[in-house]
């Protein structure tokens, strides 16, 4: 028992200098953690034009860049394109 009293004062130490739970946040962590694998193909002119893209602004995160292009396009074709009433 005085191992899992310990454990709470530390956490409620620890949430009080934050303002937020540390298991909490360790929840968000790990439901953001991304573990399924998607591929895409592009043909030499493609690349080029990623790579070149990348070089001229210093990105340094291809995949990162990929994915934000694509979730924003996606997100706003779902968002044009919302469902209606009549």
């Amino acid at each position: 028992m005085k191992i899992s009293i310990n454990y709470y004062i530390c956490t409620m130490a620890r949430k009080n200098k934050a303002g937020i739970d540390p298991r909490y946040l360790d929840k968000e962590r790990a439901a953001l953690k991304r573990t399924i694998r998607k591929s895409v193909f592009f043909n030499k002119k493609e690349l080029a034009v990623l790579n070149e893209y990348c070089k001229r602004f210093g990105v340094r995160s291809r995949s990162a860049l990929i994915r934000q292009a694509t979730m924003e396009h996606i997100l706003k074709e779902l968002d044009e394109n919302h469902p209606t009433l009549f």
